[in-house]
């Protein structure tokens, strides 16, 4: 969490632990620009401190919130 407040526009941050293994994390920011440099600190962080230790690469990919409660 502490490389995601870094960016700009940063809101919010979860990471999710789902089944069979699976983890999701999700970064809120308050606009693309934002999301976009987390997206790229984030594949940089896992390149170099994680990916020995995943099983598979992970997916990274960006949106809008369509909706939220």
């Amino acid at each position: 969490m502490p490389l995601m407040r870094q960016v700009p526009g940063f809101v919010a941050y979860y990471w999710l632990g789902a089944w069979d293994g699976v983890m999701v994390s999700t970064s809120v920011f308050q606009g693309r620009a934002g999301a976009e440099e987390s997206v790229a600190k984030a594949a940089d962080f896992v390149r170099d401190n994680l990916a020995s230790l995943l099983p598979h690469p992970p997916h990274v990919m960006a949106g809008e919130v369509v909706a939220s409660a």
